[in-house]
């Protein structure tokens, strides 16, 4: 039976002192594809934050990458996030940067120090997003489409067991959104667990999976209707 990766029990988020999601249990197995939906404001870029550790869990039992989310510190979010591959909507690159500087700075900011394998290990993140030829390219010379599979990328740098994607073709048009999404299926299908946040119904229709929704500040699974 498959391991957990994210474990959520009778959780409740707040924002301030709002409350903005209760009672949520969630269990994500390794190998998993979900998808987290809901309208703006629903919820879904909270309950990320508290995965990453930017909102603090006070209230239930959370554990993510086999760290617990109650009891996590100001200095175990840098390591919990080593653990993790966070793919942004706005894509977060360094535009002073070429894309192998961009992948090399997160190496270096997360302990690598040998030139020769942060080398390889840039080359073979590129290679899984097909990206292999750009490293010498700065960001604003790439598509929105090409940008975003570096930071899926730069997301496989430190060999996550979790992918978290918030909204990652949120800016992008329906056919990059698309190829995007494949990127994310092949990383999936090779063993990659991927929770993402999304308001693209057209692609959760195209490339069903398990689904959680976020409305009135409850979490619960979306049954698929099959044609």
């Amino acid at each position: 039976m498959s391991n957990s990766v994210l474990k959520l029990e009778e959780v409740s988020i707040f924002q301030n002192e709002t409350l903005v999601l209760n009672e949520v249990n969630i269990d994500v197995k390794e190998g998993d594809f979900v998808y987290l939906i809901g309208k703006t404001g629903s919820g879904k870029s909270s309950l990320l934050k508290t995965l990453y550790g930017d909102l603090k869990l006070n209230n239930g039992a959370g554990s993510i990458v086999d760290m617990n989310l109650k009891t996590l510190k100001e200095k175990d979010i840098p390591f919990l996030r080593r653990k993790l591959g966070v793919v942004f909507q706005d894509f977060k690159l360094l535009n002073e940067l070429t894309v192998n500087g961009n992948l090399e700075f997160v190496l270096r900011a997360t302990g690598w120090k040998e030139k020769g394998l942060m080398s390889a290990k840039i080359e073979a993140v590129l290679t899984k997003v097909n990206m292999h030829t750009t490293g010498h390219k700065f960001p604003y010379e790439l598509s929105g489409g090409e940008q975003q599979r570096v930071a899926i990328a730069r997301a496989l740098l430190n060999d996550p067991k979790l992918i978290l994607a918030d909204e990652p073709t949120g800016n992008l048009d329906p056919q990059t959104s698309m190829e995007v999404m494949e990127v994310l299926l092949e990383l999936n299908k090779k063993g990659h667990t991927i929770f993402m946040a999304t308001h693209d119904y057209a692609l959760i229709l195209k490339y069903p999976s398990k689904t959680l929704k976020c409305e009135d500040t409850k979490v619960f699974e979306v049954v698929q209707r099959k044609n």
